[in-house]
């Protein structure tokens, strides 16, 4: 059944051949879709159900969002014996889990295939709407999604009959394909730009493991011209690179916190609330290029190096560079993962959780330890990789947020009567 959509309520913005059209049509997802179907799993026991010709879907694949291509496989056999079914290219795809994040995340199979009992599929069809056009729109509709339960308050799964429900306000064929064309480009741009940061955080893994030895070793695989012809790296004792700063802290010093990914951050930046000290004092003063790091997580990555005179958490251990040591080159290095493990190994505690890598068991691990010269270079050369992704995953964020609210402006939001 088709309902007129007021004046009022209409997109915030509309292309400018379609600013004299109709108004929009309000229905339901059951009425518009000749078939929503939700597929099954083939007995995983039965070994003759599995890796035949048919792609088979599970609700993780849901992530890709336009689906080419999935690695699970299932044979004639399997389909017969299950619930699932063959759907065919261009479903718009919806995860019903129930407190899994893959439900409400909205996805379009692009090939023929087999969907899990996770998973809704919109059957399309072309007379009333266009596919890509009710994708994006459903993927705008991430949080409505959620909220939406079989259970009651967001706890349940979706089911078939909620999605059926579902209204949606549809413009002409002619206007749907146009929103559409103009977010799937604005969709393989992002797609393209994530690739672009992926390819950067990529190579500079690869790099890194060609300018540092290997585990064992005492020469990288990669030196820099000038440096060919130098000797082997030495090793030391890291309580020969780094001492142990234990100062207090200062109320006019801004305060920084430790990540696994970005080092050392300021506290304000996070997401998360963290509860400062009420007295400075308490905090430890870290000067500019010191290193920082969380004693219960310096086996996964959680240190930096300070960009400025700053406080940090009294559970941080402070590494004071003594002469001769560049801290970036070290900040990198510590990153590797042999490094890691052997951060690992070297911390004490009863379990995992508890785990604390103290200073004086920092200071006995093995450090390479080549010309300052050679670790400036080293340094340098990675810490453009770290500028052009930033620049990278910038415009990506700008991308997303973009079309974000392009989105939301070219499609119609339900308001309560």
């Amino acid at each position: 059944m088709l309902k007129k959509i007021s004046t009022s309520k209409m997109p915030k913005l509309r292309f400018p051949e379609f600013l004299d059209a109709s108004t929009l049509h309000e229905t339901t997802i059951g009425d518009i879709s000749g078939q929503i179907t939700a597929g099954g799993t083939p007995n995983t026991s039965e070994s003759s159900y599995w890796n035949g010709k048919l792609r088979w879907m599970n609700s993780g694949d849901l992530n890709l969002k336009k689906i080419y291509e999935v690695q699970g496989r299932i044979t004639e056999d399997g389909l017969r014996h299950s619930s699932t079914k063959v759907i065919p290219a261009k479903c718009v795809l919806i995860g019903l889990a129930g407190q899994g994040k893959t439900r409400g995340t909205v996805a379009m199979n692009m090939v023929p295939l087999c969907p899990n009992q996770s998973i809704a599929a919109i059957f399309p069809n072309a007379t009333v709407f266009d596919s890509d056009f009710l994708y994006h729109n459903l993927d705008n509709r991430y949080e409505e999604l959620r909220k939406l339960s079989a259970g009651g308050e967001g706890r349940g799964g979706l089911n078939l009959q909620l999605i059926k429900s579902l209204k949606i306000a549809l413009p002409s064929l002619s206007e749907q394909k146009k929103i559409a064309d103009c977010l799937t480009s604005l969709e393989e741009l992002t797609v393209a730009q994530e690739q672009k940061v992926e390819q950067l955080k990529t190579h500079k893994r690869g790099l890194m493991q060609q300018l540092f030895p290997r585990e064992g070793e005492t020469l990288p695989r990669f030196r820099f011209p000038e440096f060919r012809e130098a000797p082997d790296w030495e090793e030391v004792k890291a309580r020969e690179l780094f001492s142990n700063r234990s100062e207090k802290g200062n109320v006019n010093l801004p305060i920084y916190s430790v990540t696994m990914t970005e080092g050392l951050v300021k506290r304000s930046s996070l997401e998360r609330r963290i509860d400062d000290l009420a007295d400075a004092e308490g905090n430890k003063k870290a000067h500019k290029n010191d290193i920082a790091y969380n004693m219960m997580r310096m086996w996964q990555g959680a240190c930096g190096v300070a960009p400025e005179d700053c406080m940090v958490s009294p559970a941080y251990v402070i590494l004071a560079p003594q002469s001769g040591v560049h801290p970036d080159f070290y900040g990198y290095y510590f990153k590797l993962p042999h490094m890691l493990q052997t951060f690992f190994s070297h911390s004490r505690g009863l379990t995992k959780d508890r785990l604390r890598l103290y200073f004086q068991d920092f200071s006995r691990i093995l450090l390479p330890c080549p010309d300052i010269r050679e670790q400036r270079r080293i340094a340098h050369c990675l810490h453009s990789i770290d500028v052009q992704t930033f620049s990278e995953h910038t415009k990506l964020i700008a991308l997303k947020k973009y079309k974000k609210g392009l989105m939301q402006k070219l499609f119609h939001t339900s308001e309560e009567e």
